[in-house]
């Protein structure tokens, strides 16, 4: 249903803080253009935690127009509320989405039968495609392979972003769910191999900056490979590593506004990248080719 590069997108804004709906609209286009197989919006990348719910309806909504039917667009909806979640998620399934990419519940860290009634409650009462999402290093609760093996039997649950980077867990996942769900990676850096053995796509942070040339790893490595695929992944590797030396969207964020494609905007919590490492990230761009 998906695959290849999907960007897990960031969520452009000015200075000032307000989202920056004209640089969304540079940036969707730029990734038609590259080669992009979906955007992501509204996710971890996207700082949907600092998102008023119908500033984040409105975010989505214009996604969806701005795409034109020329790119899938999947709504970054959970949040570690159930109901809040299923508000969030009716609401946007009506503005023309494409599917959900709900995340693990964070901070209130459920058992695995909460996690299993959670994203039933959800999938049960929407038509669209659903994406689980486990990411533990962000949300310190695991979402386990028998668990997702019981939720690969409802009708929307159509696959799972896995974020570990643990290759055991993908064979796991690959032997309890079969061809009943979609494998996708979160985590840029074991892209490469996740693809080889079997995965399908990569929500990818590194897409943000070089989208073409994870479209041609994804595409080299979907195909076996896996000389073409450690070509370009060696220059992309750069990247991966050091667009989380701070926490993720502060390096992409900061890489893209050198690029000329966005403005420099995060919102509190977060805050711009560190001198430090200006010239780390600017070196990693060079390398991979997008930056002169």
């Amino acid at each position: 249903m998906f695959g290849g590069s999907m960007v897990a997108l960031v969520t452009p804004m000015k200075v000032s803080g307000e989202v920056d709906f004209g640089a969304l609209e540079r940036l969707i286009a730029f990734h038609v253009e590259q080669g992009t197989q979906a955007l992501i919006v509204a996710g971890t990348t996207g700082e949907s935690p600092t998102l008023k719910t119908d500033e984040h309806a409105e975010l989505i909504g214009e996604a969806v127009r701005l795409a034109g039917g020329k790119i899938p667009v999947i709504a970054g909806t959970g949040s570690n509320s159930t109901d809040q979640t299923l508000h969030l998620t009716r609401k946007v399934e009506k503005m023309g989405v494409d599917g959900f990419l709900l995340v693990v519940p964070y901070y209130n860290k459920p058992s695995q039968e909460g996690l299993y009634q959670h994203f039933r409650t959800v999938a049960e009462q929407v038509d669209k495609p659903v994406i689980l999402y486990n990411v533990p290093g962000r949300t310190s609760c695991d979402l386990l392979p028998e668990t997702v093996a019981r939720l690969a039997e409802l009708e929307t649950v159509v696959g799972i972003k896995e974020a570990t980077g643990d290759m055991q867990r993908l064979e796991d996942l690959k032997a309890r769910c079969g061809d009943r769900l979609e494998l996708y990676t979160g985590d840029d850096a074991t892209a490469m191999e996740f693809m080889l053995r079997g995965g399908i796509g990569d929500v990818s942070v590194t897409a943000n900056v070089a989208p073409a040339a994870m479209q041609a790893l994804c595409e080299a490595a979907r195909a076996g490979d896996r000389e073409k695929a450690a070509a370009i992944n060696a220059k992309l590797m750069p990247l991966h590593e050091d667009l989380f030396i701070e926490s993720n969207p502060v390096p992409v964020k900061w890489a893209l506004a050198e690029m000329g494609l966005i403005e420099p905007g995060i919102r509190l919590p977060l805050v711009p990248l560190s001198a430090q490492y200006h010239d780390r990230v600017r070196q990693a761009l060079r390398t991979a080719g997008v930056l002169d």
